[in-house]
This record gives structure tokens, sequence and C-alpha cells, in this order.
């Protein structure tokens, strides 16, 4: 292989970009229609391409937006929302090439955090990311769920036509606001391909919107799969969910007694639930909502130790010293006081010592610090520390991210 090139993409370099993102990913090639109607949502700007000579080989790409941290703050954040390399190039350096450029480029610009969702579990933990919120998928057998009765009932649901959803839906979405730990903002160049692909005039998903006492306050962007068959012509279809967010319990209450009411269904399927969603409780029987898998969703890399441990807040109990390392961004690497009061880069002795992208797991409160310990992730030089550090951390709520990117 000749001498590898990255550096940022060219206006003129998009579409090849993208299209060497999509074969990466084995999706065909992008058409000429689908690129003059979402072409604008991939933008030149922070994307980085490997090139030979002037042949893309490999991209990362990303997005700034925000993301909620532990004690509602929105902090800003770098979404990577595509990283490929051609299938003949890769495991040549080519990814760790770029991903290190990514990094430093988010180091430069000051964005304390990046998040992704990983097709490979295997490859970024090595880069600094750690998986930092779970997602459930849900089966729920259909007429049999019904909502348990004390359940609130307040306000109705209406469908949406495509064009009224494709024009009123990201408004709503930033009405019911990033209320968990994990959940990012949706700029305008992510909603023609995370929404209207789905739900815009030439898709096949429908849209339907709760409304409370104080308007519209939450929806679903649902598909319905046909079940039916030769050997079971009468088998009700499946709602599958895409996407669901309300502002509060009655408005999702609302929206799960909608998807349990339609008619001529026989189930529903809803994957990357928040793993805390009370679905199963909710029903007057909790075994007709399975759970059927738990996985990893969102991924975290703090890219500024100091600046993400300082972002978020933390429940009241004794501070606790951190020694954390960093390959990739050394200036990183160092000892971290963390406190209800706040957070400092000290010389004091470490109670405990992490990789940075175990912090990234630790960060939005999904997984204790006594687990990570436990499967020999944080080395404990002093054992009080752990307690005072999994009270530190901990989070009432689960972090959910909710939007694919």
């Amino acid at each position: 292989m000749s001498a590898l090139d990255v550096r940022p993409i060219t206006e003129d370099e998009r579409r090849g970009t993208l299209d060497v993102l999509r074969r990466s990913l084995h999706a065909p090639r992008i058409s000429d229609d689908a690129w003059s109607r979402t072409g604008e949502a991939w933008p030149a700007t922070h994307k980085f391409g490997a090139f030979d000579g002037r042949t893309p080989i490999g991209v990362v790409s990303s997005f700034d937006t925000e993301i909620a941290v532990p004690g509602g703050q929105a902090v800003p954040v770098a979404a990577v929302d595509g990283v490929g390399v051609r299938a003949d190039r890769t495991r040549r350096g080519v990814l760790s090439a770029m991903m290190a450029t990514q990094l430093g480029d988010f180091a430069v610009r000051g964005v304390p955090l990046a998040v992704l969702h990983a097709s490979e579990p295997t490859i970024y933990g090595r880069f600094g990311y750690g998986s930092a919120a779970l997602g459930k998928t849900l089966r729920v057998a259909r007429p049999a769920a019904r909502l348990h009765e004390r359940v609130p009932a307040v306000g109705e649901v209406r469908m949406l036509t495509s064009e009224e959803a494709v024009k009123e839906l990201p408004a709503l979405y930033e009405r019911v606001g990033l209320h968990r730990p994990g959940m990012i903002g949706r700029p305008d160049l992510w909603w023609p391909v995370g929404h209207a692909h789905y739900a815009g005039p030439d898709a096949s998903h429908l849209v339907a919107v709760h409304s409370g006492p104080d308007g519209d306050d939450g929806f679903v962007v649902y598909d319905t799969i046909s079940r039916r068959s030769l050997d079971s012509p009468d088998e009700g279809a499946v709602l599958k969910v895409h996407d669901l967010h309300g502002a509060g319990p009655a408005a999702l209450a609302g929206l799960w007694r909608f998807l349990l009411s339609v008619d001529l269904v026989s189930g529903v399927h809803a994957r990357h639930r928040p793993v805390d969603e009370p679905l199963a409780v909710m029903l007057t029987d909790h075994r007709h909502a399975a759970t059927l898998a738990v996985e990893d969703d969102l991924w975290l890399r703090p890219v500024d130790v100091e600046a993400a441990l300082g972002a978020r807040t933390y429940r009241a109990a004794g501070a606790v010293v951190l020694a954390v390392a960093d390959r990739t961004l050394p200036a990183n690497t160092g000892h971290y006081e963390v406190g209800p009061d706040g957070v400092r880069r000290t010389d004091a002795a470490a109670g405990l010592a992490l990789d940075v992208d175990t912090l990234g797991m630790l960060y939005l409160g999904q997984w204790s610090v006594t687990a990570l310990a436990h499967a020999g992730r944080i080395e404990v030089r002093d054992e009080a520390a752990v307690a005072r550090a999994d009270e530190l951390f901990t989070t009432v709520t689960a972090p959910w991210c909710g939007t694919h990117f």
C-alpha cells in the first residue's frame, strides 16, 4: 500500500466517502435520487477520509450536538455517525490512524465527550470508548397484554400524515427534552436520514402523537410487519417500534396504550428501550411483556476527562481520587479528585485506577464501581474508595440514548 493520507474531506469528496462507508457496512452505493434528497445530511464538516492517492479507502464522520449527563445538564458532544474502511484495506492501521485523527480534532475543538453506536463492540474499547448505556428488546403479546386499571389514562393519541410527521416531530422532540442521561439532541442534519427516511412520504412507517393537558408531549414511529403465511393465514401483524418518546409517565403510558389497542395485531416488538422502562409492571400480567435481549447501546468516550467529570453531578459521599490512563490522548492521564463539590486534578494518591474506556462505562451511571472492580476493569488501591465511588456515581434513572445515528 502506498503512503496513507488521513485528512478532512472536501465538498466534492462527500459522495465518494459516503459510498465507502455504505459499502463497508454491506449497503449499496447511494442512488442519484437518494443523494438528491439526503445528500445535505452528509456535509464535509467533521469528516476525515483515509486516501490512497486521491482514492478514498476509509472515512470517519461525526456531528456536533449535546448530551444529557447525570444532574440534567446538556453538555457538548461529538456523535460519531460513520466509521468504515474499504474491505481490501482493513487490518492495516487505517482505522487506527483515522480514529486518532478524529479524537485529536475533538480535543483541539474542546469537545469534552464523544459517543457512538458500535457495529462491533470489540473495536472501540482500544480507542477509549466504553459501553455506557444498555437497551432492552421487548416483545409484547397481543391481544393478551392489557394495561392495568391504575395506569394513567390522560390525554389522547392522533395519527399524523407523513407530511405532518416530517414537519412536526423535530419541535416535539425538543419539547420532550433530554430528560435521561445519555439522550442527545437531534440537529437539523439528523432528521432527513434518521426520521424522514422511515416516516416521510416515500416511507412505510406510521406516526402517532400523544397530547396531554398541556399539548403534544410524546410520539411513536412504528412499522407494521405481516406475519400471515399459508400455514397461519389469520396470524396478526407485528408492530415494530422504531422511535418512542414521551415527556413523562402519562405520555408514555398513552403511547403504549395506543400500541396495545391496534386491531389485528399479534404482538409489539421494540428494540433498544430503556432497561428500567416499567412496561411489564404496567400490565395486568407482566409475563406478557418479555425481555428478549439486553444489548450495548451508547458508547461514550471522555475526550477531556476533567471537563467531562466536572460537567455531571454526584451524590453525597466522601471524595474519591481516580487514576485515569489514556494512551490515545495522554494529556488526560493523571489523578482526579471527584466529589459532590466538583472535580479537580490532584497529586494525591489514588484509591481507584482505571483506563479511560472504563471511565466511559462509569460516566452515565449504567455500571457500578463494584461491578467494574469485580470484573477487573478497575484496580482497587483503597477498599474504602469503592463504596464511596459507588455512591458518588450512582444515578436513579438508567441512562438511555433513544436516538439512532
